[in-house]
């Protein structure tokens, strides 16, 4: 049975300073127009502009060594910068996917080729990546993928669906998780591949899944004989699938696993004003309470990811609470304004706000691993299964 443990880890003061660089550094990015926090659809339309203004600062692949381009700074500085980007709703999904785990996965299984080409450009903001793992009647149960990569002439042609796949529509690369042979009775999860797909390879279709929100964000992924030369492997044939838990690490443990309805709580902070009554300042003492020990643990698997080693249940227990957190935040935001007297613009604003949480809220479960999965993958942790 594996120890469960969080480091009670700190931020140094070096981060603080690094966390006033980046807050200038969006509030120029705001003044400029090239994001505004409160309309999403400009920070999408500017989205590649951003990445690269990012790109220039050094803050993407800042944790990776400097002869891919990185600064080998620590995982602790790039939580602040990701904290801050989180807070300001700043757009960043071009560059997040790649700077959060495809790049730490091609640095640790790729080629050097591979590494030589394609990191300095994700460093520069100029790549965007999706993750291929779930597909349709599977979810997040990684071992049951039946999507094939089947061995030809110079490569693998793969065939079958990805589904729920973030940001599929603008990404330039997926590392997708194939079945090249089937699985044992003694190893379940034997005969996974993991593969750096080019998004513009042909026979991939990619088709929009709607959302309440009227976003576009996940998509079903189609493949027919699509053509992955062998030196797009990643890692070890039919052994994927140490590197693809591995690799959920990274994902699942940052703070935007409990930030992206942070807004709904400053709206309310906001209405409520500088003197709220009894009720909500129990409610909202309580969350403050809940945000702060999320974050802290959050801020543990940082330092533990800084440290090197692999906190894959610690991960999936910040995903899990942070997420189940986050979804219902936005509930209840609205049952503690719920007596709140406020003028007609100040009401349309708040209810305008707390409307669009509400509709994201839903898929907050689905991204990055069920919380079923999640709670079989620490119930293994603590030794219960």
């Amino acid at each position: 049975m594996s120890v469960l443990h969080f480091d009670a880890a700190r931020l140094p003061a070096h981060c603080q300073e690094l966390r006033k660089e980046v807050r200038a550094f969006l509030a120029s990015e705001i003044a400029a127009v090239v994001f505004d926090p409160d309309r999403a659809e400009v920070g999408s339309t500017n989205a590649d502009a951003f990445a690269r203004h990012v790109g220039a600062r050094g803050w993407i692949g800042m944790t990776w060594p400097k002869q891919y381009g990185g600064q080998e700074r620590s995982f602790l500085e790039r939580y602040v910068v990701t904290e801050e980007m989180r807070i300001a709703n700043a757009p960043v999904r071009r560059f997040f996917v790649a700077d959060r785990q495809s790049g730490p996965t091609l640095i640790r299984y790729a080629n050097e080729k591979i590494k030589q080409d394609i990191l300095p450009r994700i460093v520069r903001g100029e790549l965007c990546f999706c993750i291929g793992m779930s597909e349709p009647n599977s979810g997040s149960d990684l071992f049951a993928a039946r999507t094939k990569a089947s061995k030809t002439e110079g490569g693998w042609l793969i065939n079958g669906t990805k589904v729920w796949i973030s940001s599929a529509h603008h990404a330039d690369y997926m590392i997708g998780l194939f079945r090249t042979s089937s699985s044992t009775k003694e190893n379940r999860r034997h005969g996974l591949t993991s593969f750096l797909v080019d998004m513009k390879t042909s026979g991939i279709t990619c088709k929009s899944i709607g959302q309440m929100s009227g976003q576009r964000d996940f998509n079903e992924v189609i493949f027919e004989n699509a053509f992955i030369p062998d030196d797009h492997v990643i890692g070890e044939v039919d052994g994927a699938w140490k590197q693809a838990t591995s690799e959920l690490a990274y994902e699942r443990s940052g703070p935007e696993r409990f930030l992206e309805t942070y807004r709904a709580l400053l709206a309310f902070v906001k209405v409520a004003g500088e003197r709220p009554d009894v009720r909500m300042t129990v409610g909202l003492g309580r969350l403050v309470a809940q945000l702060h020990t999320l974050r802290r643990m959050s801020v543990s698997v940082a330092g533990m990811l800084e440290a090197g080693r692999e906190p894959i249940v610690e991960a999936a227990i910040v995903k899990d609470l942070g997420t189940v957190w986050e979804q219902g935040l936005p509930h209840r935001v609205r049952e503690l304004a719920a007596f709140l007297d406020l003028d007609e613009e100040d009401e349309d604003a708040f209810q305008d706000n707390l409307a669009f949480e509400l509709k994201i809220a839903p898929k907050l479960t689905i991204q990055g691993g069920t919380t079923e999965i999640l709670r079989g993958i620490i119930a293994r942790g603590l030794g219960l299964r």
